[in-house]
């Protein structure tokens, strides 16, 4: 489980998870999307890998997380 958020510090609460530029994350799904990946559409959700995921899925994931952050 896991979840993106963009912020200059940690984020340990929801108040600190507030803090985050939802903006940021927006542009980050969507560019994931357009890459293929479908993300949860709000930072304030969860991210699950599970079994069902090959190591295919999850390589393809990560280029996709690279592009995206780096465009």
């Amino acid at each position: 489980m896991l979840t993106a958020f963009f912020t200059d510090g940690p984020v340990t609460d929801y108040q600190s998870a507030k803090k985050s530029d939802t903006q940021r994350y927006g542009r980050f799904f969507r560019a994931l999307l357009g890459r293929g990946v479908y993300m949860a559409p709000s930072q304030f959700e969860a991210a699950f890998i599970s079994l069902a995921h090959t190591e295919d899925d999850i390589d393809r994931t990560i280029a996709a997380a690279r592009a995206a952050l780096s465009s």
